[in-house]
């Protein structure tokens, strides 16, 4: 669990998301059973090998405008009215 909070890795990143939203105890699990699951697939296929997703996975995977839009219509739905304007 230690090296969960401090390392730089997928599974590092991952709980530290996780625990935020969650709290850490169910982020432990949810990451225990990630890493279940990898070991799971590298048992049940030999040729397979991990390879580290990196710790900076999710925000090269972050779509920018789905996440704006989102945003304006949650605050529409909360009764917003909402301008986009670029920072220069």
């Amino acid at each position: 669990v230690n090296g969960l909070r401090r390392g730089n890795s997928f599974l590092a990143h991952r709980y530290r998301r996780l625990a935020r939203r969650i709290g850490k105890l169910r982020a432990i699990v949810a990451v225990s059973r990630t890493l279940l699951t990898i070991i799971w697939h590298l048992l049940t296929d030999p040729t397979q090998s991990y390879t580290d997703l990196g710790a900076d996975y999710y925000d090269r995977h972050i779509d920018t405008t789905r996440r704006t839009q989102r945003h304006v219509r949650d605050l529409q739905a909360l009764g917003y009215r909402v301008t986009l304007e670029p920072v220069a």
